[in-house]
């Protein structure tokens, strides 16, 4: 395929999956969708490969091979929709509910539509379904494995009752399940019209834009310099342990090997991450380390080669609980990687609090300061590493939960210092108007993101209850009046302060 014709391909496969989030973001009725836009799209070979993704969530595009892999196997006709959120069969943790639906053309699979959403609840044993001290994956909610929702058109309207009946809020949850629905029926239709344009070429195109994010990624580790790197960092668990993860990168002509062997065993709480959460925050970081511009699609991490021993934190096994893990060790991974090639980080957690009741719940990952880099200051107040979301914006807060922001602000002064300073974290307090219970799950509360080349940490983060300090993953009640602080991590410095 000539040059040009790869690029029209190329900005076709992103437009479809650009219009596919338009329409998830737009149809659905959570606010952490429909303002936080906590949801992401992809298109698929017909083979399961990643052909291209939207730039939304690094931690859901990147594990999402995963969920295609879980389908693959079955007979897929035209109409058909698979539902699953089961971590060990393809998903992340049970929040994030994905959708795949096949599409054809003249009676041949020709590729996959997907998308991921985290929902604001699925059963889980606390509002919002991200409990600070679940144990087991049955604490966390409802496990869906790889199911048919559509059949040949038809919505099992039964299942879906079945499912969202056991969630909080089950018509928000039907009306974010059928949004989903809507963007992959788009999806589809968008694929088989390219299929039709492309005269009987959209396989060839698939396997050129693959082969093309190879070669890119290859010719950038080629520049990374051959030789071994090593980093290790330490997760901060609820009593108070600090949990080991070591990496061992070697760079080998225009292949990258990384190790984790030296990491932890399996958690006996929630900081586990199933296999294609750790592969996928080593995506991440394998863009941002070569070519961030690269298509995003699996030609990218061909050249990668991921070893994780099966029963540690980084690859557990069933039924461990792992709602933590997607946000929180995906994070440190990403770190990892990041760290083993001279990056100062940013604020390595995701602030997760979800507030609610009974009938509703409220989920939000917190922004804070981003690592400085080699020829400018780190950003203040945005989602790093693998979480790429925006705020709840203050009017939808208030309007729609019983909740008020006493503060919103950036955390002046809490990014490292170097001859590049860190980012600044924020600060973010809410007051219950209402009673109301809470959970929240973060990391950096004990040591800041560390600076490179002789820059300084950024400053940890801290939470607060009332004024009084709380544990970073702790749960519990709010009266009316009560108020919770969040004070995020700044990032780390680079280089030597003039």
């Amino acid at each position: 395929m000539n040059p040009i014709d790869l690029q029209v391909v190329l900005g076709a496969l992103r437009s479809i999956c650009d219009e596919m989030g338009a329409v998830l973001i737009r149809s659905s009725h959570s606010a952490n969708i429909k303002e936080r836009r906590d949801a992401s799209t992809a298109l698929f070979a017909p083979w399961g490969e990643l052909v291209m993704q939207a730039e939304h969530i690094p931690v859901h595009l990147g594990a999402m091979p995963a969920a295609v892999a879980a389908i693959l196997p079955r007979r897929q006709r035209p109409g058909d929709a698979w539902i699953l959120n089961d971590p060990f069969a393809g998903g992340t943790h049970l929040p994030d509910i994905t959708l795949i639906s096949p599409a054809f053309r003249d009676g041949e699979l020709i590729g996959f539509a997907a998308n991921r959403a985290h929902h604001a609840d699925v059963g889980g044993s606390t509002p919002g379904s991200m409990p600070a001290g679940s144990r087991t994956l049955g604490e966390e909610g409802v496990v869906i494995e790889p199911t048919k929702l559509v059949d040949r058109g038809e919505l099992d309207a039964d299942r879906l009752d079945r499912l969202t009946s056991q969630m909080r809020g089950p018509a928000q949850r039907r009306a974010d399940l059928r949004a989903q629905l809507a963007a992959n029926a788009t999806g589809v239709r968008r694929i088989e019209q390219l299929a039709a344009a492309s005269r009987g070429r959209l396989a060839e195109a698939f396997s050129e834009t693959l082969d093309y994010a190879e070669r890119r990624t290859r010719a950038r580790i080629e520049e990374l310099g051959d030789g071994v790197r090593t980093a290790r960092d330490t997760l901060e668990d609820a009593n108070g342990h600090q949990i080991v993860l070591a990496l061992r990168a070697r760079v080998s002509g225009d292949a990258l090997a990384l190790d984790f062997s030296g990491s932890a065993a399996q958690h006996p709480g929630n900081l586990n991450c199933p296999l294609a959460v750790t592969l996928s925050a080593c995506y991440f970081a394998l863009r941002v380390l070569t070519d961030p511009d690269v298509p995003a699609c699996a030609g990218l991490w061909r050249p990668l080669e991921v070893i994780v021993p099966e029963g540690t934190i980084l690859n557990a096994r069933a039924p461990a609980a792992v709602a933590a893990g997607n946000v929180e060790t995906s994070s440190r991974v990403a770190d990892l990687v990041l760290a083993a090639f001279g990056c100062a980080l940013g604020q390595g957690t995701m602030n997760n609090l979800t507030l609610g009741d009974d009938r509703f719940a409220y989920y939000e990952t917190l922004a804070g300061g981003q690592g400085a880099c080699a020829d400018a200051d780190g950003p203040s107040a945005v989602h790093v590493a693998m979480s790429n979301t925006l705020n709840t914006p203050i009017e939808a807060l208030e309007l729609e939960f019983p909740l008020r922001a006493v503060e919103y602000a950036v955390r002046r002064g809490s990014g490292g210092a170097g001859r590049w300073h860190g980012g600044n974290g924020i600060v973010r307090e809410l007051e219950a108007l209402a009673p109301l219970d809470y959970s929240l799950i973060a990391e950096r509360r004990r040591s800041g993101p560390p600076g490179a080349a002789g820059g300084s940490p950024g400053l940890p983060g801290s939470d607060t209850l009332n004024g009084e300090p709380i544990p970073a993953k702790s749960s519990g009640s709010l009266l009316p009046g009560d108020r919770l602080r969040i004070e995020t991590p700044g990032g780390g410095g680079f280089g030597e302060p003039d």
